[in-house]
């Protein structure tokens, strides 16, 4: 499994792109994505951006998580499934929106969620199944 989380870490900082899904305890999803994926230790990986409160109270009652990286061009992916195990404050904004943007508020709180993995499974457009990488 380390060789796919590694595999599936490269692809993420060269796309850019992780989405994150979430539910809530009645199962309603709730997707975010991420820039940024790590390897922290053995098995555990997270995923740090500035996550809207859905995303946070949703790992508060239940901290199934599902993570997507995959690159449209060569259609080549991975999902990886796991637990999250905590969640990191690293950084805040105070006061940084100007008053066009004051209605629409933003999240202002950049967040790490930590997941420990538990399956890492191939992800594209063209049909693939859904075995243990």
């Amino acid at each position: 499994m380390r060789e796919a989380i590694e595999k599936a870490i490269r692809l993420g900082g060269e796309s850019g792109r992780v989405f994150v899904a979430t539910a809530d305890a009645d199962g309603l999803p709730h997707m975010a994505v991420s820039g940024k994926i790590s390897i922290e230790e053995e098995g555990l990986i997270s995923v740090s951006e500035w996550f809207c409160p859905g995303t946070l109270s949703n790992l508060i009652i239940n901290p199934r998580i599902a993570l997507v990286v995959w690159y449209p061009v060569t259609d080549m992916g991975f999902q990886i499934l796991g637990n999250s195990e905590k969640v990191e404050e690293i950084s805040m904004l105070d006061g940084f929106l100007s008053d066009a943007y004051r209605e629409k508020p933003l999240p202002q709180v950049e967040r790490r969620i930590f997941i420990r993995v538990e399956k890492v499974m191939n992800f594209s457009h063209a049909p693939h199944s859904d075995v243990e990488e």
